[in-house]
């Protein structure tokens, strides 16, 4: 047999469907489902090898029954892939910013950050990394907006129905706001409230990196990997923001 340029055309096609599927569910708990189905797989042709009729029969059964209920389970994860297709985005290859609008939409933030942290605003905006966030995304508002300080601080401006929740943004893009983080159950120094313990949590759970405005002290606090940093200024904050989102590793210690 013969391996043609059809055949490599072909096999470079499905390895990149399956490439941005996985881009599509990382991050989210469709990511433990497939581990899930993974060990049900394995475990079926390790006990086919052992000739365990009984285990064998059990597993098929209940992988006939997981591909029964994928449709309802995925059903978040299908719908947004169909959106992807409808507008064009899953066969488009993911687009690299420059330097210069990275350095612009950094900025930007940290502008909107020093500003509301002077006026005493609360705020709390998440930055997405390897790990996706669309499960947290889903839970708030869709914006898909360009990042600028006036926006930010229009979504966390008080009496507006979006300032309550996170705002998360991945590139150069604002994907969400009044987003719903998870809480973490560790015990937070100084009486920080609902908006610390939102970031810390989220920052323990994914790989985001959280910036968290007090509304009682204009103190600004950076969250990342389950640690706190607080006291920061305008350009700490530049800096730290920086080293995360152009592949720092997770801080270790508070």
């Amino acid at each position: 047999m013969v391996f043609t340029l059809r055949d490599a055309i072909d096999i470079l096609i499905v390895a990149y469907v399956v490439y941005r599927v996985i881009r599509s569910i990382q991050g989210t708990r469709a990511t433990t489902l497939v581990k899930g189905l993974a060990v049900i797989f394995a475990s079926s042709v390790v006990a086919r090898a052992l000739s365990l009729r009984t285990v064998s029969w059990l597993l098929d059964q209940a992988t006939t029954l997981v591909l029964v209920a994928l449709p309802i389970v995925f059903y978040p994860e299908l719908r947004r892939a169909l959106e992807e297709i409808g507008r064009g985005q899953l066969f488009r290859w993911p687009s690299l910013r420059g330097l210069d609008r990275e350095e612009a939409d950094l900025d930007a933030v940290c502008k909107a950050v020093a500003t509301m942290s002077a006026r005493r605003v609360g705020a709390l905006i998440a930055f997405q990394r390897q790990t996706g966030l669309h499960e947290y995304i889903e839970t708030g508002v869709r914006l898909d907006a360009l990042v600028s300080a006036e926006l930010i601080t229009n979504i966390f401006e008080p009496g507006v129905p979006l300032h309550d929740g996170g705002v998360v943004i991945a590139g150069d893009r604002i994907l969400s706001a009044a987003c719903v983080f998870p809480l973490t159950d560790a015990r937070l120094s100084g009486g920080l409230g609902t908006r610390h313990k939102a970031a810390v949590g989220l920052s323990e759970q994914t790989d985001a990196v959280v910036v968290v405005v007090s509304e009682e002290t204009g103190v600004i606090s950076l969250a990342a990997g389950g640690s706190l940093r607080r006291y920061l200024t305008e350009g700490r904050l530049k800096e730290q923001l920086a080293h995360y989102l152009r592949g720092g590793e997770r801080s270790e210690g508070k």
